[in-house]
């Protein structure tokens, strides 16, 4: 055979410049830089802005030598590629002393002003879990951070559509000294979502804090707001309704057993907020906030409320019963939640049998969709729930369940599910997402 001299080309060599880019999609830093060097059209393909769009930069707490890389790959990243970012996270994991603090708040000055002066490009920021009222932050740690990061969102409040900082925990001067930041060039701002769930420290009372509502009136755009309770207040709804009723579309509200949340609001103000704000679902979230006094008081009738999630985080209170929310409360609701699509439950109920009760209440709530119930529930509640789904008297779509129980062995208990599984089979297959087990509580 003659040789015509020429080297024989890999089919790699014509892959379009779009399908390359698709399969070093999935590579990682290190595989990415290995590719570049295996010629100039893969070296150009690595340098595509399509590929660094999306960054999450982690910093481990533990120390070792692969821990002090990451701060210096985050500023190579920054430097490297910073420019093309649209959508950064920043984590934080398991911080393990003020030495690390203080050289991660150093880091971050040095990455957030380098995207300050580089990127015109980014939409949604997320740094959560700072716990910034740690003692590991010092104060003069914590103040310079705060700065650095109020000065970056004065800088990209014009482009940023999407601000996380979730678990922050700061006080209330420093929390709406970086909520103001977001609107420091025009007195407004439009970024559309914001999650400030634990943003503020606890035990604050947010709601009466006139600092906090005259921050709030600086938004205009906001379709989904995620906060505590300890925020809502007639003043803030009023402010939502005047400001963001156009736009806004969802409120996820978290009521936490150790933030106050004994103030007043009215029904009025809801139901002013609702009718302004058609599109509006609000979704609750409740951790140890389990009597029914405390939630009948939150959960008013004028409240278009879509979703709703109990949990006892497995602390069991004598004066606790979970039966007059099931058969009081809930249901009274049902003709007004016309939303209602979504219920969690996580009690520690041992000495409270609820099956019925629960059963009713799901039969009642026409719209529900979604059924998550982690609590002692006998196995036969679940062969009745899917009669039921079955018979058409409720329209589940998704079933997850952990049957607590308070016995070692529960070979029994999953043989009957096992059972039930099989004679429900035809259902569950064709129309349900479905998980149940059972869980020893011991």
């Amino acid at each position: 055979m003659e040789d015509d001299g020429e080297p024989e080309q890999s089919s790699w060599a014509y892959l379009p410049d779009v399908c390359l880019s698709h399969v070093f999609h999935w590579l990682d830093d290190r595989d990415r830089s290995q590719a570049a060097l295996v010629c100039k059209k893969w070296s150009c393909t690595m340098h595509s802005g399509c590929l660094w769009r999306c960054r999450t930069i982690t910093f481990y707490g533990q120390p070792s030598r692969a821990r002090t890389l990451e701060f210096q790959s985050a500023l190579w990243y920054t430097k490297k590629f910073g420019k093309y970012l649209k959508h950064l996270e920043i984590k934080l994991s398991n911080p393990y002393n003020t030495p690390f603090i203080k050289k991660f708040q150093v880091i971050m000055r040095g990455l957030l002003s380098h995207l300050g002066k580089c990127n015109s490009h980014l939409e949604s920021l997320s740094i959560k879990y700072l716990e910034l009222d740690c003692l590991i932050w010092k104060n003069m740690v914590r103040a310079q951070f705060i700065k650095n990061l109020a000065a970056f969102l004065k800088r990209m409040s014009n482009q940023l559509d999407y601000l996380n900082l979730k678990g922050a925990r700061i006080t209330l001067e420093e929390g709406c000294e970086l909520l103001n930041s977001l609107s420091n060039f025009t007195n407004r701002s439009f970024i559309s979502e914001i999650n400030i769930e634990d943003f503020f420290s606890l035990h604050l009372s947010v709601y009466s804090s006139a600092l906090f509502h005259q921050t709030m009136s600086k938004f205009h755009r906001l379709t989904i707001l995620t906060f505590n309770y300890n925020c809502i207040s007639d003043e803030l709804l009023d402010i939502l309704r005047e400001h963001s009723s156009h736009s806004l579309c969802t409120l996820n509200i978290k009521c936490h057993i150790h933030d106050p949340h004994g103030q007043v609001v009215s029904g009025m103000s809801w139901a002013n907020l609702a009718k302004r704000a058609p599109k509006l679902n609000v979704n609750f979230f409740f951790e140890r906030v389990m009597k029914h006094d405390h939630l009948a008081r939150i959960l008013l009738v004028e409240i278009p409320v879509r979703s709703i999630s109990l949990r006892s985080c497995y602390f069991s209170d004598p004066d606790w019963t979970m039966r007059p929310t099931l058969t009081n409360l809930l249901p009274a609701y049902w003709h007004v939640f016309i939303f209602f699509q979504k219920l969690t439950l996580e009690l520690n109920n041992d000495h409270e049998l609820l099956d019925n009760e629960l059963l009713q209440l799901i039969l009642s709530c026409k719209r529900l969709l979604f059924l998550k119930v982690w609590a002692f529930l006998s196995v036969s509640f679940m062969e009745r729930l899917l009669q039921n789904r079955a018979e058409r008297k409720c329209i589940l779509t998704t079933i997850k369940v952990r049957i607590y129980t308070a016995q070692d062995d529960s070979t029994e208990e999953e043989r009957l599910l096992a059972d039930i599984y099989r004679k429900f089979k035809y259902l569950i297959d064709s129309e349900l997402n479905y998980f149940v087990i059972t869980y020893p509580m011991v």
